[in-house]
């Protein structure tokens, strides 16, 4: 919802802290790599129990994910490569940060319960794949009700007390659905128009030929037959004319004798 509806505004906002933070000296890349650091991080805090240092650990890590952006825009070096690495590290991060809390609960709720980190983390990767897929695709797949930041944001509400953890977990779990299904239901719309078929490699150069108006000699292949059985005809023609005039001369040279 953030990236989807109010990216504009967050971009105004952040927009002087990445160009202070680019005159320090600090790149996006740099921020990229300490986020997922940090990550790491809070994976390591949640896992032990020490939640409410989770919530300051994840704070840093969502501060970190939100300015690579802007300094990367400050700094002119906006990338592909700098997209494909801060997207990648949004995938790690992910799932650090929920392979901690599938631990902490391994070691407080006993049971199947474990499971849902991973149900979490398998809806929110679909939702990414989504947006990657449809973007490579030239369609725009943004917006929804739970992207990255609100997660972010809902499971630090979760690291508050160890009573709130699962069922945010639970609600982080049907709005990830409901997203993903969301983004389905748009790209499938936006994708109705069908796609023209591949044309065959071999029939490139006659349809070539037929809209340039026939001037190449293989403009089809009733043109080329028909082309050639007048050759054969014309072949055909002389060997006929030739024989009879070889008759001839024997028929007169014939007559000629005594």
């Amino acid at each position: 919802m953030f990236d989807g509806r109010w990216r504009d505004t967050v971009d105004r906002a952040t927009g002087p802290a990445g160009r202070t933070l680019q005159r320090s000296g600090v790149t996006a890349d740099m921020l990229t790599a300490t986020g997922l650091l940090s990550a790491a991080a809070t994976a390591v805090a949640v896992a032990s129990g020490h939640l409410h240092l989770g919530i300051l650990l994840l704070i840093l890590t969502g501060l970190h994910d939100l300015l690579d952006g802007p300094v990367a825009k400050a700094s002119g070096t906006s990338s592909v490569r700098g997209a494909f690495f801060d997207s990648v590290t949004d995938r790690v991060s992910d799932a650090l940060i929920l392979g901690g809390v599938a631990w902490y609960l391994v070691s407080t709720h006993p049971g199947h319960l474990v499971i849902l980190p991973f149900a979490v983390l398998a809806a929110t990767t679909l939702v990414s794949y989504q947006r990657a897929k449809a973007e490579s695709l030239g369609i725009s797949a943004k917006g929804g009700l739970m992207e990255r930041a609100e997660r972010m944001i809902l499971l630090g509400f979760g690291f508050l007390s160890p009573v709130f953890l699962v069922p945010v977990l639970w609600i982080m779990l049907v709005l990830t659905c409901i997203t993903a299904m969301g983004r389905f239901l748009k790209v499938w719309r936006l994708a109705e128009a069908p796609v023209p078929a591949a044309v065959p490699r071999r029939h490139r150069r006659t349809r070539t030929v037929a809209r340039s108006g026939g001037r190449t000699a293989s403009a089809s292949p009733s043109r080329w037959r028909a082309r050639r059985q007048g050759e054969l005809a014309s072949r055909s023609g002389r060997t006929w004319r030739a024989r009879n005039a070889r008759q001839g001369i024997r028929q007169r040279s014939g007559r000629r004798q005594p």
